[in-house]
């Protein structure tokens, strides 16, 4: 029987079940949207029970689009957003409060008193993050003491925590496996990456009883199998990663020096330093790439957490758009002698600045601005933070030769505007793959080769093709002019 391979890719907006065949090739795929809570200002939450039903329903459309059985998949590979946290009752699978989003920001108040007390030295030293209230550890903290009767019951070890991965493994296994992988348990503020393990001492920091925590495998290994009932037949999880990790190895980011960026939601730079752990000094992140076979290579990372959300807000809160894929062509009917800019801190601003206070604002507005100016405007930021991303990385990398090609993957770079002028403004050629679904080929990649149905690395690295090179040719003068109003833009926005 054919043997297709699963990707579950469970971003921040929809879930997605992509089903590829044997030539890696896309056969089937089922994709649905869930709720966006907002309780108060900067705070985003959403439901796991609607997450998890949107999984299955989606792996059930990718079946039935491709006119598959579960039979016949070999393996799965699950992605997901990365820092969202969940955490259960052991006995029934139920979550004790919506999942709190990687976006949310309650927690800030926390982060600045641990930075005041003197702590962000020893998290950074241990887990490359900084003390921000983006990642999962301080919102594991916040659930504990504000759900009645919580902390009692992780400590008697009733609770079990997770990114959105473990919640799905644990679903998915029928509660039989409570595991995640290197590249999600590094992100939680708890987890040592230089020694590969949960850390005690930054537990004890943040009051989190080690008993909540998961096992932590390597991304390609044994997660448990599905429970027969859900799809029809037990598949084996084989691959595990989150969402910017799963995208660097579909994009074949393996060797030291290459970098992808992905535009999603937010929008996430990583450039593979390979077995150095690199400290930055700008700000970024030091982050594990991937472990397989249990060596670990490590990355520099950017986050920015607004991306594709700006689009979204154009269309959903603004309804300058029916579509997300319009403002391509909106930004490119703007007025060119308008310098509208938008710094677009709904939820804060990430690298390299990681100021949890700033909001949103738009600069430079006239009469005659308007739909096509505010959506250049959104466009053109993602490509500014990027460029400060990618600026942050030359200083902090001694590996380094000057002369990147930014692979780039993920819904907006569709737009051939938008990736026109992101290589503009980097002033360097920008790479298009043919297969845009790098983040789910990357978890496919990860199940397929650990169930030997896919190649190893180097052939697939091999494999990758690219769509369209995008090379620069804006003037260096008004490149420079462009960047200059876009940070005085941000030091406006900046919190006092």
């Amino acid at each position: 029987m054919t043997k297709f391979i699963l990707a579950i890719d469970q971003g921040t907006t929809s879930s997605r079940a992509i089903l590829f065949d044997a030539e890696r090739r896309i056969a089937g795929i089922g994709q649905k949207e869930f709720t966006q809570i907002f309780p108060q200002d900067g705070w985003v939450e959403h439901d796991p029970e609607e997450i998890w039903e949107s999984v299955v329903w989606s792996v059930r459309t990718a079946l039935k689009e491709a006119g598959a059985e579960a039979g016949q998949i070999g393996a799965i590979g699950i992605t997901n957003q990365r820092e969202t946290v969940v955490i259960w009752d052991r006995e029934t699978g139920r979550p004790i409060h919506n999942a709190i989003v990687w976006q949310d920001r309650r927690t800030a108040a926390l982060c600045a008193r641990l930075r005041e007390d003197g702590h962000e030295e020893l998290f950074t030293q241990r887990t490359g993050l900084l003390l921000d209230p983006y990642f999962s550890g301080t919102k594991v903290k916040w659930l504990l003491d504000k759900v009645e009767g919580a902390r009692q019951r992780a400590e008697r070890g009733e609770l079990a925590f997770g990114t959105v991965d473990s919640f799905l493994i644990w679903r998915l296994t029928g509660g039989k496996v409570h595991a995640t992988d290197a590249t999600n348990a590094g992100r939680t503020l708890l987890y040592d990456i230089g020694g590969n393990h949960w850390d005690e001492e930054l537990c004890r920091l943040l009051d989190v009883p080690m008993a909540l925590l998961p096992e932590v495998k390597d991304c390609a290994d044994d997660f448990g199998a599905t429970e027969e009932k859900l799809f029809g037949a037990a598949i084996p999880i084989l691959g595990v990663a989150g969402d910017q990790h799963a995208a660097t190895i579909g994009q074949a980011c393996f060797a030291p020096g290459m970098v992808k960026s992905t535009y999603g939601t937010g929008c996430f730079a990583l450039l593979n330093t390979g077995k150095d752990m690199v400290r930055s000094e700008n700000r970024l992140l030091t982050t594990i790439a991937y472990r397989l076979g249990g060596e670990t290579t490590y990355a520099l990372e950017g986050s920015i957490f607004v991306a594709g959300a700006a689009v979204q807000w154009i269309r959903d809160g603004l309804k300058l758009v029916k579509h997300a894929s319009e403002t391509g062509p909106l930004a490119q009917s703007a007025d060119p002698g308008q310098h509208v800019y938008m710094v677009p801190a709904f939820v804060g601003l990430g690298a390299p600045w990681w100021d949890a206070e700033a909001r949103g604002a738009i600069y430079g507005l006239t009469r005659n601005s308007g739909p096509a100016e505010i959506a250049r405007a959104a466009l053109e930021a993602v490509c500014y933070q990027t460029r400060d991303l990618l600026e942050a990385m030359r200083k902090d990398w001694k590996g380094h030769d000057g002369d990147t090609v930014l692979r780039v993957d993920g819904g907006m770079v569709a737009s051939d505007w938008t990736m026109q002028f992101l290589a503009d403004i980097l002033d360097a050629p920008v790479d298009r793959p043919t297969i845009l679904e790098t983040t789910a080929l990357g978890a496919a990649w990860l199940a397929g080769m650990k169930a030997g149905l896919w190649p190893g690395m180097e052939e697939f690295s091999r494999s990758w093709a690219r769509d369209r090179r995008f090379e620069p040719a804006m003037d260096a003068e008004l490149r420079q002019a462009k960047i200059a109003g876009w940070d005085r833009a941000v030091q406006r926005t900046l919190s006092p």
